[in-house]
């Protein structure tokens, strides 16, 4: 099995998800004969956020570049990182290093073909839901991406900030996205939402859900699985 190195902390909770899964899936799938092997360089949170913000995307480039040129010479062969938001700088992470990461929006796009979707919604950060680098499969695979509209996803992005990223759900929280969701249902017949950031599992699930859910953790730790297995 090939080592797997993961770019954390952004933020800490999906990394823990991340973390647990790899070890106690690959731990059920060979019996109780094998854990993977796992390395993880976690980053500054609040310094990640902040060259997001500021869209200086050369220094977050540079940033996670060292992080992960780390998990190479740690030894790592199937590297990530491990949030969608930072995701809109990972072909220059690839250009950078030359590592071939183990991208999110293309493992969960490949699901949405699999499953036969035609229309679905997004939900992430402020940066996911309103800029390329989430939708940009879908599309070239003709898929629609629709979105909350504006006041609704200032109010995602906030929850997810100020909640999620620090391990707080709150049911009040869970009953505003699932009203977002429902009327995306109504008023752009989407047939399934992408949990678009790593945190939102925390709050959202299929048993919870107007719509069927494309969980971007879980679906992105099956492709890490297989890809750690193949020779």
């Amino acid at each position: 099995m090939k080592k797997i190195g993961l770019v954390g902390g952004t933020g800490p909770e999906s990394t823990l998800m991340y973390y647990k899964e790899l070890n106690s899936r690959i731990d059920r799938m060979t019996g109780g004969k094998a854990m993977p092997d796992i390395v993880i360089d976690s980053v500054d949170f609040r310094r990640a956020w902040r060259y997001v913000t500021d869209e200086r995307y050369d220094l977050l480039t540079d940033y996670l570049s060292e992080k992960t040129e780390n998990l190479r010479k740690c030894g790592a062969e199937v590297i990530s990182l491990t949030a969608v938001t930072m995701h809109v700088i990972s072909d220059d992470i690839t250009a950078k290093t030359g590592a071939d990461l183990v991208s999110i929006p293309k493992a969960v796009c490949k699901e949405a073909q699999n499953r036969g979707y035609k229309t679905v919604g997004l939900l992430g950060t402020i940066f996911t839901m309103e800029k390329d680098y989430m939708k940009k499969d879908f599309r070239e695979a003709g898929i629609n991406v629709a979105v909350p509209c504006k006041e609704d996803r200032k109010l995602v992005a906030k929850r997810i900030y100020e909640e999620l990223e620090l391990g707080i759900v709150k049911e009040s929280t869970l009953k505003e996205f699932q009203e977002i969701i429902t009327k995306m249902k109504n008023e752009d017949g989407i047939e399934a939402v992408i949990l678009g950031c790593t945190e939102l599992p925390l709050l959202l699930n299929s048993g919870n859900c107007p719509v069927p859910c494309l969980d971007s953790v879980e679906i992105h730790i099956n492709e890490l699985i297989s890809q750690a297995y193949e020779e």
